[in-house]
Parts: C-alpha cells; structure tokens; sequence
C-alpha cells in the first residue's frame, strides 16, 4: 500500500512521453484538466448518489486516477476507501490528492486480480477504464469486482457507449478505430445493451442504467467539469503548446465526427 508523501513532486503519469504518442487522458490532465470522465462531474455525482455510500461502506474503486471520484467519495464518509491503480506514478499522484488517514489508501495492481480479500468491499467502482479494455478484460474485471462484493454490495461503472443498440458492426468498428488513433489508447466502448449483458454475465444485477452526452472537450461540459479559472487555464496552456493544441483538436473532431453515435452511461449492479 501507499502512504502519502511529502517529499519530491510527483509527475502524471506519460509525461515523459512525447506529446505526439503520450495517451489523450494524461495528455489532458498535463494540460490542467482534471475531469477525465465521459459524462462529466454530473454523472460522476448521479452514480455517487445512486451507490448510497455512507458511513458503513468498504469503498474500493478501480484506476482513481486523479483521485477527483475518490474526494467525492470520501466526502460521503466510508468506513474505508481503497483505490486499485496499476500504474505506480498514477498511484503516487493519487495517494497526494487525498487526505492522510488510516481508512485511506492506494494499492498498485490490476483490477482483474487485486489480491485483495474476497467480500471486502460493500461498493466497487469504476470509471473510464473498461472502455479501454478487450471483452475479455471486462469480462475478468466484473468477475473480479463481483469476487471482492459481499452479498448486496453494488458495483457501479461510468463508462463510454455506443449507441443505438443496434448499431451496425461496421459502423461500430469504425467508431473504435477512430476513437484509438485519436487518443492512443485501444478504445472498446459497448451498446447500452452489451453493458447490461456484461455484468449479468458476471452475475450481477441490474439496477439502474442512465446515459449522458459525451461532451468531453465542448466548452460548456469545460466550464461545468472544471470552473471557470480551470477551463480558462486549459485554454491558456494549449494556445502555448501547439503540439498539444493539434493532438487536443484532433480527438475533439474525432468526437464531433461521432457525435450521433457516443454517449456516456452509469450502471448500478448488485450482488444479489
């Protein structure tokens, strides 16, 4: 586990990396954003609302990331919170973002095999990261999370979709392909229907499924996910670097290109 540290600074994740190669998602956060979820903080906050956590939830969330969901999370008083990143320079900038106590920690490991103890979670969650895995990855993180819930214990996603449900299989290959040049990283998203059927066939159940528009980089979503002065600095910092700028346009027209067919989604699942 990780402790927080206060002793050197601690770089994101990619930034050693060249602008041109380095993942969009740590492209953006170099750049000053911090909301890096498809449906923004308002889908964040209604899949929050829908997990009910309080003061008797064991927390774990998969890839926290900038630690932004792990903060609202933590505001809702667990009983303890354990974040699950496999990357260790993302755990360390994870680990500094939330307050030092003892409920509170960072584990490096992948999400289909944390090693931590079957039925020790009453919440699991996880955004913006199945979406980047193959089938059989989700397949083996939904077990995995389904392994360490207790009876009744909710596992709740907040991932990118494809839609309508019966989108052509072309058309969605398109969209994949599209989406992993853009921000070079394998892009995967399902139809709301192949989310539902994802975690069924883990053994959950379904509880609720609720889209939002994938406005990630539209100057409203900006202002509502990161204020006024964030947005503002985003803008600032890509006026100044012109590589960052043209990869940056390049995954937004990707996004507009596709616009009809993308959209957020929150799925609440229960052990039964």
């Amino acid at each position: 586990m990780m402790a927080k540290q206060a002793m050197a600074p601690v770089e994101l994740p990619g930034s050693d990396l060249d602008v041109a190669k380095m993942p969009g998602h740590w492209l953006l956060a170099r750049l000053g954003k911090r909301v890096l979820r498809p449906g923004g903080l308002g889908l964040t906050r209604a899949l929050l609302h829908g997990l009910v956590i309080g003061a008797e939830d064991d927390v774990v969330e998969f890839a926290p990331g900038l630690g932004v969901t792990a903060r609202m999370i933590l505001d809702r008083g667990p009983r303890r919170y354990v974040g699950v990143e496999r990357d260790a320079r993302a755990a360390a900038w994870t680990i500094r973002q939330l307050p030092a106590r003892r409920n509170v920690s960072v584990v490096i490991g992948a999400a289909d095999q944390t090693t931590l103890p079957a039925g020790s979670a009453s919440v699991v969650i996880g955004e913006a990261m199945l979406s980047m895995q193959t089938q059989e990855q989700k397949r083996r993180i939904a077990a995995e999370a389904f392994r360490l819930l207790r009876p009744g214990g909710r596992y709740g996603i907040h991932e990118l979709a494809v839609i309508p449900d019966d989108i052509p299989p072309d058309q969605k290959q398109e969209i994949d392909r599209a989406l992993s040049g853009a921000i070079h990283v394998g892009a995967r998203p399902l139809s709301g229907h192949e989310w539902r059927a994802l975690l069924e066939g883990a053994g959950f159940h379904v509880d609720a499924v609720e889209f939002a528009p994938m406005h990630l980089l539209r100057p409203r979503r900006l202002v509502q996910d990161e204020g006024l002065f964030g947005a503002l600095r985003l803008a600032r910092n890509l006026l100044l670097d012109r590589a960052a700028r043209h990869r940056v346009l390049a995954m937004r027209r990707v996004f507009e290109q596709h616009h009809a067919n993308l959209a957020a989604i929150r799925v609440i699942a229960r052990k039964a």
